[in-house]
């Protein structure tokens, strides 16, 4: 699994990589912002792009809207997991008003974690047809 890591911490980018590398997965790239993140998704079409709901000045849902618009444009189908320390029921509404994506605490993501949304379906309608 090719992984995209966004978020406006430069810490948690690289502790997040270092995680996902012990868990087996390729971390195709980070980015602190928005722009970087669209650039970076279109440039390295990872399969999984993690996004910080809290992205500085940007909402992670935005961000993640955006790369899913540009995605759609290729034809490619990232996996899109918003990702925050606040607790889902916390954002219950934000999540359910984009179901295509998934969302885990920050505290909880592994590979194992990305590895049953994807199982599950959630974060990207087309999962199954994969």
């Amino acid at each position: 699994m090719r992984c995209l890591i966004v978020d406006d911490d430069a810490g948690f980018r690289t502790a997040m990589g270092h995680l996902l590398e012990r868990g087996g997965a390729v971390v195709a790239g980070t980015a602190s912002n928005g722009a970087e993140a669209v650039e970076r998704a279109r440039d390295s079409r990872p399969d999984v792009v993690l996004i910080d709901v809290r992205l500085g000045s940007e909402s992670g849902f935005d961000v993640a809207r955006r790369i899913d618009e540009s995605a759609a444009d290729t034809g490619w189908t990232p996996v899109v997991v918003l990702l925050s320390t606040q607790a889902e029921d916390e954002l219950a509404a934000s999540v359910a008003a984009h179901p295509t994506f998934g969302f885990l605490d920050k505290t909880t993501v592994s590979t194992a974690r990305i590895g049953e949304l994807l199982s599950a379906g959630r974060g990207r309608q087309e999962v199954n047809r994969r």
